[in-house]
């Protein structure tokens, strides 16, 4: 199951395919390293994806890359927003998840010191 901290920042994407292409399932079932490297190798086609950035982002967060995770974080604000099916349901812009991943980095590191 996606873990709480994971679970604001993974994005969804519907069609079976696009959960592999986007490491979700990966990320569901716990296997950050295998959503990983997926991620890592979509990207690569895709590196524009906000949902393989987002993605991404989480994974390296959860792994400690922390400065990895902020880059890809910024690379989606410096984009336009897009509309991301969640989850849970519902949709969330990819310009308000990559804000929340980022101020959750900002308290990590705030409540580190």
């Amino acid at each position: 199951m996606v873990t709480a901290a994971l679970a604001a920042a993974v994005v969804f994407t519907g069609p079976a395919a696009a959960q592999e292409r986007t490491g979700y399932t990966r990320i569901a079932a716990g296997d950050f390293a295998g959503a990983q490297a997926e991620l890592e190798q979509e990207r690569r086609t895709y590196p524009r994806s906000p949902e393989l950035l987002l993605n991404l982002a989480a994974v390296y967060r959860r792994a400690g890359r922390l400065s990895e995770a902020r880059s890809l974080y910024r690379s989606v604000l410096a984009r336009g927003p897009v509309d991301m099916e969640m989850p849970a349901g519902g949709v969330a812009s990819s310009y308000d998840l990559a804000r929340i991943g980022i101020e959750r980095l900002d308290a990590a590191r705030i409540s580190a010191r």
